[in-house]
Parts: C-alpha cells; structure tokens; sequence
C-alpha cells in the first residue's frame, strides 16, 4: 500500500512538471491568425493592409493597423513582442508599441520601431525611431528576418535576427519635443505602419509574450 501511495505520488510529480514544461512552451501567444485581420483594426485606409498566403501585407497610403484583440486586453507594459518581417525594395514601415488606436495619421501615442532597410529615410531596421536610431542596414530586401521587441519597466531592448541593435532606458521625467510628446513609456498596443503606396513589407508569425 505504502508502494502504491509513493508511486501515485512520484506520478503526480511527473504529471506537474509535464504541465509545467507545457505551460512553459505556450507562452507565446500569436496575434495575427495567418488568415484573416481578426482582432486588429484600421481606420482611414483600411484597403492598404491584407492578407495573402499567411502574411499581412502593408501596401497603400499612409494607415496603421492597431492590435484590437483579447491578449491582455490589447493593453501591454511589459512584453516581448517578436515577428517575422519581409520587405521590398524601397519600403517603409514600422511596428509601434505602448500606442493606442487612432482613426488617422501617424500614431501619437507611444514608440515605434523603425522597418526600413532601402527607403530614403536613413534611419534603418531596429531604430527606436529619432529616440535610438540604427543607420546601419542589417538585413536585406526581400528576405524574411525576425524583429524582436522587449520592455521590462523603463528599458527597450530591440533585436534583429537575434543581434541586440538597441538598448535604450528611458530618463525619469524624460522631456521631449513637442511633435513628438507622446513618445514615452506607458502601456498599450501594438500596431504595424502602411507607410505610402510604394511601401509593401511583409509580416508573420506575430507573437507576444507578457512579462511581469
């Protein structure tokens, strides 16, 4: 009996720490179901964003699609957010964080990470945009690489391709211009940029997870 009880034991051992490994392994929640904008949102433009083969495709006037959906209550603080990212010769984009839904315009509200690798605009993939900027080109056109987000209290952490190109900690009572006194750290959501109609880049594999 005593056997009995310690095997039942020593199989409820094994059983949480499988559960344990399996919650591990789901921490990654996707935001974008490869097959339809379920969950985001777009305003003024709305035809520039569209799915094609499992890949959102910014291409068309200036708009931004703004993550609307129930992870977390599209409300983010601390996160690491990452996606897989394609863009075309002479492209433009971004990925804005901390933000908040807007009908029109470019995002007031939070920090945006550059996508950029050919356009006119010198400042390149991985810039935390006129905050940090990167002026080097780190990967090419039209070829997929990863752009990682983290934020953990006052820093931003940004990878491309796993290479660390950012790490910026926000000044306590930080001051900026005022064209751009939105740009601090808070919460909100994520959005992807349509930049103007001879942008076209690429996304997948939309992921986020939420750090404490």
């Amino acid at each position: 009996m005593r056997r009995l009880s310690y095997l039942l034991m020593f199989s409820g051992c094994l059983l949480a720490v499988s559960a344990l490994a399996q919650k591990g392994s789901k921490q990654w929640i996707s935001l974008f179901d490869g097959k339809t904008l379920t969950g985001w949102k777009v305003g003024q433009n709305a035809a520039t964003f569209s799915v094609d083969s499992g890949r959102i495709v910014a291409h068309g006037n200036v708009a931004h699609l703004f993550y609307d959906g129930p992870v977390q209550g599209h409300n983010f603080k601390n996160f690491h957010f990452k996606a897989d990212v394609m863009t075309t010769p002479g492209s433009n984009s971004g990925i804005y964080f901390h933000t908040a839904y807007q009908e029109s315009d470019w995002p007031k509200k939070g920090y945006e990470v550059q996508v950029n690798n050919s356009h006119t605009d010198w400042r390149r993939t991985g810039s935390l945009y006129a905050v940090s900027d990167v002026k080097d080109v780190l990967v090419k056109d039209n070829v997929w690489f990863t752009e990682e987000i983290i934020v953990q209290n006052k820093k931003v952490t940004v990878k491309v391709n796993g290479r660390t190109v950012v790490e910026y900690t926000e000044p306590k009572n930080v001051q900026r211009p005022a064209d751009m006194n939105g740009r601090t750290l808070s919460s909100g959501t994520f959005a992807l940029q349509g930049h103007d109609p001879n942008s076209k880049v690429y996304y997948k594999n939309i992921q986020v997870k939420v750090l404490p």
